[in-house]
């Protein structure tokens, strides 16, 4: 995985499911599309965070629409928040082929774990 795009509260990461990623049906095990979405949806939420505040994800909701193949090229996952709070925060992506065609799209919500004192008025990203 590899980050294309960053800015306040949004990020997208790509990535190309090579065999190595296969499972028995000869396409890409869904953890792919859920390690890309998990990736792009707390990065997506770090980017609103403060220096000092740590979360973690409390719960990722995926639909699968449909394989993803190494032949299908590489797809992109735009992670975006929806909400950024003192104690949570959820964000919502998709995974998308170049061509535009959608691959899965989920949310998440995650909670604040820890918070240091000395927080930062301005934000990590």
């Amino acid at each position: 995985l590899r980050l294309v795009e960053v800015g306040e509260g949004r990020v997208v990461f790509a990535g190309t499911a090579t065999e190595k990623f296969y499972n028995g049906w000869g396409v890409a095990h869904g953890g792919f599309a859920a390690a890309l979405l998990d990736t792009a949806l707390t990065c997506a939420i770090n980017t609103t965070s403060y220096r000092g505040r740590s979360f973690t994800s409390a719960e990722l909701k995926i639909n699968f629409v449909r394989p993803v193949t190494r032949e299908g090229g590489e797809v992109r996952c735009e992670g975006r928040v929806i909400h950024a709070g003192k104690r949570t925060a959820t964000a919502e992506g998709r995974v998308v082929g170049l061509d535009g065609k959608l691959y899965a799209h989920g949310t998440t919500t995650c909670i604040v774990i820890e918070e240091k004192s000395g927080r930062s008025e301005k934000p990590v990203g």
